[in-house]
């Protein structure tokens, strides 16, 4: 014959497997699930837990087991479950619920008080430790424990509430290790589910983190190209054939650029902005969610979308459109949804900032070169005209020849607006330069060349011709004796470093740092610039360096990396982001 005890244990733990059973299915719920991962749950989420938990208490009381007088139930467990996840708040509404109905239809006789004032007890006990148990990460075991704690609390509050004492303290002996032993384990088994929920919601969220960082890498080439109909229809096609929505809407300011998916024959791109919604986002940066159809406030009638979520995107500070994901049912906008949208416009806000940076430090790159020519052309072409008029009729071949050379040099420099030349190119490029300057200064002006380096590799434009340049207005002229100036390209530590050497008048220290950084004040930008746009291409670790010592001579050494730029990645992703 099966003992008080044991039947007491088989009753209650098929009690609490109902109950968890049942928490098992509700876990299920959508509405479930966000009420107990809401970060902040107003009065309304909290009037609902209560009473759901509350329902528990009253299911624990009728699954119990008569015994001496009184019930030996499971109520506890919706009461303490309350408190532990929703705070003291929950936990007194449940306990309270599930209490007032014991006590009110006064089921199991002399206890009936005492039960239903412990019941309320119990969910004050499990919100006390709701803050605590936040950071936990195996809460079921604490749970456990809060549950024998609170068990033993009812246990004292029999024994002091109900009469006779003698009834209750034979009650008590009966009952206390069953249900501390029983409720204690349901309780933890519950705290288990509902943390499944947690971790569900967590995986599911990395799971869209990896789509939005997936969805924007594939975006970045369209988006870096600029905000318009061909970067938004790209955009939206790969967020509508990867993510679980309807349609994809994106718009600028005023006009939609794309839509894809269901509504495409009238969310049409170039028309107007049609949603009250949308407009409202635009205007208010924040995000919006339309759960029915009338929400949308779309003005075609046959219009299938039923829900949508707008979010802004952003330039800065400013709005410049927004993005629309939508779904053909009501209220079908999860959590998941809103989290992958709100996280796509901010990658893509991202993206589209940068590229707008990338354009200006283009064309500022642009305008630095173009401002190079210039400072070039005028001041060379007329000392070279000069040079060719006063030798015309002593030597009309060699003049012929430095005009050749002339119109070689300035042919080249209206033709630097490719990214990369030959290196032969730009030595062909110096040697016409050097053939006028020599006429000019006749013996005065020695130049030799040792390149050591495949000729064919690519370098960017108009990099030697200011360094030479350098060399010979502020290095060799300002001698009487001229001087030398020996133009060197080699293969170093798997680097091609080519160097510009003269043994002219030389340049101090702080004329070297003030040259290198832009603040020379004669507003040249030569030898700065020439530093600046390699810095800008291959990255901080190349450009210039110079060597100088007085009177003796200066060493202007330039450093590119050898790997074809092709071939080079960090060339292949710096290219257009030319930053002086």
């Amino acid at each position: 014959m099966i003992s008080p005890v044991l039947e007491i244990i088989k009753t209650l733990i098929n009690s609490v497997g109902l109950m968890i059973l049942l928490a098992f299915l509700l876990s299920k719920a959508a509405i479930f699930q966000n009420l107990i991962v809401a970060k902040k749950a107003g009065i309304k989420e909290k009037t609902i837990l209560a009473l759901i938990f509350g329902l528990f208490g009253i299911l624990g009381t009728y699954t119990g087991i008569p015994i001496k007088g009184a019930i030996a139930n499971s109520r506890a467990v919706g009461a303490i479950i309350a408190g532990i996840l929703g705070g003291p708040v929950v936990g007194l509404g449940a306990g309270f619920i599930a209490g007032f109905h014991r006590w009110a239809i006064d089921i199991g006789g002399f206890t009936a008080f005492a039960c239903g004032l412990s019941t309320f007890t119990e969910g004050l006990i499990g919100g006390l430790f709701h803050y605590k148990l936040k950071d936990k990460k195996t809460k079921w075991k604490y749970a456990f424990l809060i549950g024998i704690m609170a068990e033993l609390t009812q246990m004292v509050i029999i024994l002091i509430f109900a009469k006779p004492f003698s009834s209750a303290l034979e009650l008590v002996e009966i009952i206390w290790f069953p249900m501390t032993f029983a409720n204690s384990v349901g309780i933890a088994i519950f705290m288990v589910i509902i943390e499944s929920i947690f971790m569900e919601r967590e995986r599911a969220g990395a799971f869209q983190a990896q789509l939005a960082l997936n969805i924007a890498n594939r975006t970045l080439p369209y988006l870096r190209r600029g905000f318009n109909e061909f970067s938004a229809y790209k955009t939206a096609r790969i967020i509508y054939d990867t993510a679980d929505v309807d349609a994809v809407s994106i718009t600028n300011e005023k006009h939609i650029l794309a839509h894809i998916g269901t509504g495409e024959d009238h969310h049409k791109p170039g028309h107007p902005v049609l949603t009250e919604l949308t407009k409202r986002v635009l205007k208010t940066g924040e995000f919006m969610i339309a759960s029915t159809k009338k929400e949308i406030e779309c003005n075609y009638e046959k219009c299938r979308l039923k829900s949508a979520v707008i979010v802004p995107l952003c330039e800065g500070s400013r709005v410049i459109g927004s993005l629309k994901l939508y779904k053909k049912r009501e209220n079908g906008i999860t959590n998941i949804d809103l989290r992958l949208a709100l996280g796509l416009a901010q990658l893509f806000s991202t993206q589209l900032e940068l590229a707008k940076m990338e354009q200006q430090a283009s064309m500022m790159a642009e305008a630095e070169l173009k401002a190079l020519q210039a400072q070039i052309n005028p001041h060379f072409l007329f000392n070279a005209i000069n040079t060719i008029v006063s030798i015309i009729r002593t030597n009309p071949q060699k003049a012929r020849e430095l005009l050749i050379h002339l119109a070689e040099f300035f042919r080249k420099n209206l033709q630097v607006n490719k990214d990369f030349v030959e290196f032969e190119k730009e030595l062909e490029h110096i040697k016409s330069y050097l053939a006028i300057e020599e006429a000019r200064f006749g013996d005065r002006v020695k130049v030799e060349f040792d390149i050591k380096i495949d000729r064919s590799i690519m370098v960017p434009p108009l990099i030697l011709q200011p360094i030479v340049e350098n060399a010979l207005k502020h290095g060799l002229l300002p001698k009487k004796e001229g001087g030398k100036v020996l133009i060197k390209a080699e293969n170093r530590d798997g680097k091609i470093c080519i160097s510009v050497q003269d043994n002219g008048r030389g340049i101090t220290c702080e004329d070297m740092d003030k040259i290198l950084n832009g603040n020379n004040g004669s507003g040249k930008v030569g030898l700065y610039n020439v530093n600046a746009r390699i810095k800008s291409i291959y990255g901080d670790d190349y450009g210039l360096s110079i060597k100088s010592e007085q009177n003796r001579g200066t060493c202007v050494e330039l450093v590119i990396p050898s790997t074809p730029p092709c071939q080079n990645s960090t060339f292949a992703y710096r290219k257009n982001s030319l930053i002086v």
